[in-house]
């Protein structure tokens, strides 16, 4: 297995009337997130956002149902995840995507990557998530 690339991306998928969907890590029980994932190849960080959507929920959204937040935060990776990435490399720089539905979809999970989802309220969203990152873009449903 190649390197991770030290470029992601963060998915708040959310309903219209502010419920967002939080998975649960299977490597880390406990461990509550929206969509995330590593950009692979040459594509861009939207076709990244989509890609991580269907293999996390099984959802199939175009283009046009995802919305660029123009937010990207750069942070420290865990020191217990740095064997993923090249050697030396030790920051990674997330970028954050809204993906809103009309309201909360069945969503069928990566069990290698998940336990299993649950649809919050988003205040109640962003106090479970464990990233900082995720809890700051969760709060930014209610401005």
């Amino acid at each position: 297995m190649s390197a991770k690339r030290p470029v992601s991306v963060l998915v708040v998928i959310h309903t219209t009337d502010q419920q967002v969907l939080l998975l649960e890590r299977t490597a880390h029980p406990g461990f509550w997130q929206s969509v995330t994932g590593s950009q692979e190849g040459e594509e861009s960080l939207a076709e990244t956002a989509l890609r991580e959507v269907g293999e996390e929920t099984g959802l199939r959204p175009g283009l046009d149902n995802l919305l660029d937040w123009r937010l990207s935060n750069r942070y420290e990776i865990y020191p217990a995840w740095r064997h993923r990435y090249a050697q030396g490399v030790s920051h990674n720089t997330e970028h954050v995507f809204g993906l809103r539905l009309a309201e909360a979809a069945r969503i069928t999970v990566a069990p290698e990557e998940h336990l299993g989802y649950v649809w919050l309220p988003w205040r109640e969203a962003a106090g479970r998530v464990f990233s900082w990152s995720n809890r700051d873009a969760i709060l930014m449903l209610g401005h």
